[in-house]
């Protein structure tokens, strides 16, 4: 028991919420449940009241989607400067439409289940380092302050908002997990090297010296290993810094882990350079599978990093202890040249590790950036928009159909019991945790006419015929039978 106290102790995991967003594909979710109703009558009826739902959101969603791409072509960094000069506006009624527009725009990505990541998340992310090695920090100067700033002065949320939150927003959504297989050589030399200077300053004293400095920079965090009941909630990171220094793991290939957020959209202005001449081009940038401790790859406006204060400081060190040391013997009456040679070398090759570990980094940095150009950013602008837009739609059409299947097959529901009926199909079906949204599924089930609430506040559902007739033929389902009967194939998804 001692022997897994210790090895539990290393281990470092990460507390996390569960998502409200259903990660199922919409098609997998629908036929999944249709196939879970016996009758043949009532799972066509079903499966045309999953068209009809679909249909109907996604025409109430319609114009608030139109109103926002119009909004968002008069502030595309790349053509909004040529269109605003079309519309012949004046500086306040473009304020006025670009706070529109970041309305638009906060509502949908609530709506998608984004939120906006805290201090706090970004203190978490981070505490640790993966494949990115280097400090990176944001040129501020480039950044505006005043479009989200006036946004939030006049839209309260309810979250604590990020101290940066004036100059860029970080959205986030979902939770994945990133390994990589590597032999990490210079990583592994790093940190024996580190490992044996901590050691030294041990021995020597001279960590008292360091110690409050570095208790300043970074809290540290709260650790705890979860229950086998609370395992969905937690997620183990796996670093080279926490690695123990066995044979195999210093000669041969590890495995480091890294949890991700899934989806990562940035929202920010750059700084204008002409002070006469405003920029209000807005970016709205969309990446995937990002790591926690290399999250500082989505900042926006990055400056060029460089060697740290304390890296400096060791080569500085280093050099006046080694000159130190050449003097002293050189003053000795019988001086050792090998004493001298082993000493030299000794500082010249930490040197040169400082230096070539920083030009690793850099290529390592440069290697991710490309990478999440290339690789990792999904969209950005008028296509992220139109992303989200589509999400927004899925998401709700998901929440609608399982709220519903729920109260047609297991009868009526208060609130409470319906969400945790809606996560327990969820997690029987597909095997995935979620914090599903009850409370705007059910509203939208009131404003289609198909579910009602009883004198006791219990939940209840029109039958599936029924519920079809209230809904009533879309526009979409006329469009369809219209081409069908002129002899042109159908469009299905």
């Amino acid at each position: 028991m001692d022997t897994t106290k210790k090895k539990e102790k290393k281990k470092e995991v990460i507390r996390l919420e569960r998502e409200s967003v259903i990660p199922v594909l919409k098609s997998r979710l629908i036929m999944t449940l249709a196939n879970l109703i016996e009758q043949d009558s009532d799972r066509d009826e079903f499966l045309k009241l999953c068209k009809r739902v679909e249909y109907t959101i996604r025409a109430w969603y319609l114009i608030q989607f139109e109103d926002l791409m119009q909004l968002y072509a008069l502030f595309d960094p790349v053509h909004g400067a040529q269109n605003l000069e079309q519309q012949k506006l004046s500086d306040e009624d473009i304020d006025v439409l670009e706070q529109n527009f970041l309305r638009y725009l906060f509502q949908i990505m609530d709506k998608s289940n984004f939120k906006i990541a805290t201090d706090e998340e970004l203190e978490i992310a981070n505490s640790g380092q993966y494949l990115l090695n280097l400090p990176i920090t944001v040129d501020e100067s480039k950044l505006d302050t005043k479009l989200l700033s006036k946004y939030f002065a006049n839209h309260h949320r309810d979250e604590k908002l990020p101290e940066f939150a004036d100059k860029y927003v970080i959205f986030r959504r979902g939770i994945g997990i990133d390994r990589t297989t590597d032999w990490f050589i210079m990583e592994k030399i790093d940190m024996i090297i580190t490992r044996t200077w901590k050691w030294l300053l041990k021995k020597t004293g001279g960590d008292k010296y360091f110690r409050r400095k570095i208790n300043k920079k970074k809290k540290p965090l709260k650790k705890r290993i979860p229950s086998e009941e609370e395992q969905d909630f937690y997620v183990e990171r796996i670093r080279i810094q926490n690695m123990e220094l066995t044979v195999p793991n210093v000669l041969g290939k590890i495995t480091i882990q890294e949890p991700t957020f899934e989806r990562i959209i940035v929202v920010y202005r750059r700084a204008s350079e002409d002070e006469e001449k405003h920029d209000r081009g807005i970016y709205v940038k969309h990446l995937k599978n990002i790591p926690m401790a290399d999250l500082e790859i989505v900042l926006p406006e990055k400056k060029n990093p460089s060697l740290t204060p304390m890296d400096w400081v060791q080569f500085i060190a280093s050099a006046i202890v080694g000159l130190f040391a050449v003097v002293t013997s050189l003053d000795m009456p019988e001086a050792d040249l090998w004493v001298l040679f082993a000493i030299l070398s000794t500082i010249i090759g930490y040197c040169a590790k400082i230096y070539f570990t920083f030009q690793q980094n850099m290529a390592q940095y440069q290697n991710l950036i490309t990478q999440s150009m290339y690789d990792k950013q999904l969209d950005s602008g008028r296509g992220t928009l139109l992303h989200l837009c589509d999400d927004v739609i899925q998401q709700e059409v998901k929440e609608v159909i399982i709220s519903y299947f729920i109260l047609m097959e297991q009868g009526k529901a208060t609130l409470l019991d319906l969400d945790q009926r809606c996560e327990e199909l969820i997690k029987e079906r597909f095997g995935i945790s979620c914090n599903f949204d009850v409370d705007d599924a059910v509203q939208k089930l009131e404003k289609l006419g198909i579910v009602s609430k009883d004198e006791i506040g219990r939940y209840f559902c029109i039958g599936l015929k029924r519920a079809n007739e209230i809904i009533g033929t879309t526009t979409e389902e006329l469009v369809l039978k219209a081409r069908q009967g002129q002899g042109q194939p159908a469009i299905t998804e």
